[in-house]
């Protein structure tokens, strides 16, 4: 092993970066315990770390007590957890990236206007459960092209979609034209929903498979976007393996690798790379050069309560 690539861009998005310091303030400014529903970001260290200090992770909301500040995750929730939350007189500061508010104000705006509504997402992820929870009723998931061709929509002529935010780029494409293949006055939204920062990191990747052997994508399992990164680089058809850290890394992975590429996904800390990188060092890497396709400058607001925070 000679070479080590470092995508670029790569680790936390300006969403997460957001997420992170909603929760960090707002244990400054209010103190411990702070709940939080669901992890803040999909990335243990950091979660671990959060707990450490006092945030207390929960699944539901009948895991808080009456009255307490909650935060909800980037990933959004569903309408019927506000209502919830109101009625239990939760204090909520809302992480939601910003990226999925646009989603789910999509979504209402075209159920507003009486759009039978599909989303492109994958089932189970906090993501998508809070983007139908948006209008329950009425909206269709699905998750591939064959999904696609059995869909069954009772207004062919007043259709729109939206697409979860962490998708990979290319198979998001796949099932939009799909879409509007069988569906060709179907309305999409006016900029792509895939974030910015997921089509970077694709895109970093894309790049990285030009040159190395191996890629190994820093995230943790649960992590959509990550595991759309170890996806990407295996159809460039590059050995590829999602790791939650160096010690995740096993010695066959390496065998008769000449160059070896480094990937990480929005929600993981700068650290897990700067310590992959210490591992391969001391297993024989010799250069490390960076592989930077754009650079990224996106910052998003605080909520207005943790703009001015205080310790407590």
């Amino acid at each position: 092993m000679k070479k080590i690539y470092l995508a670029n861009p790569r680790g936390f998005c300006a969403g997460v970066d957001r997420a992170i310091d909603i929760v960090d303030l707002s244990l400054q400014k209010y103190g411990a315990p702070i709940y939080v529903r669901h992890e803040i970001v999909h990335s243990r260290q950091v979660v671990n770390s959060l707990r450490e200090r006092g945030a207390v992770f929960v699944e539901e909301l009948d895991e808080v007590p009456n009255g307490a500040i909650v935060i909800f995750s980037a990933h959004g929730v569903a309408k019927e957890v506000w209502e919830e939350a109101r009625r239990r007189e939760l204090k909520v500061i809302d992480a939601t990236c910003p990226l999925v508010i646009k989603v789910h104000n999509e979504v209402n705006r075209d159920h507003a206007n009486n759009y039978e509504l599909i989303l492109i997402g994958h089932a189970g992820h906090p993501e998508v459960v809070g983007t139908l929870g948006q209008t329950p009723d009425k909206i269709h998931l699905v998750s591939s092209v064959v999904d696609v061709e059995n869909l069954k929509v009772e207004n062919f002529d007043h259709l729109s979609y939206v697409t979860q935010t962490t998708l990979s780029v290319d198979e998001c494409r796949e099932i939009v034209d799909a879409l509007h293949r069988r569906f060709p006055g179907i309305k999409g939204p006016h900029q792509e929903d895939i974030c910015y920062a997921t089509q970077n990191r694709q895109n970093a990747v894309k790049e990285l498979a030009k040159y190395v052997d191996v890629i190994l994508v820093i995230g943790s399992p649960n992590s959509s976007n990550s595991n759309r990164l170890r996806e990407l680089a295996e159809r460039f058809e590059i050995a590829s393996y999602l790791i939650d850290s160096y010690r995740d890394i096993q010695p066959e992975w390496l065998e008769n690798v000449h160059s070896i590429g480094i990937a990480a996904g929005a929600s993981a800390p700068e650290v897990l790379v700067t310590e992959v990188v210490s591992y391969l060092k001391r297993l024989g890497a010799e250069d490390v050069e960076e592989m930077t396709v754009v650079e990224e400058d996106v910052e998003f607001l605080l909520p207005k309560e943790l703009l001015n925070p205080q310790p407590k």
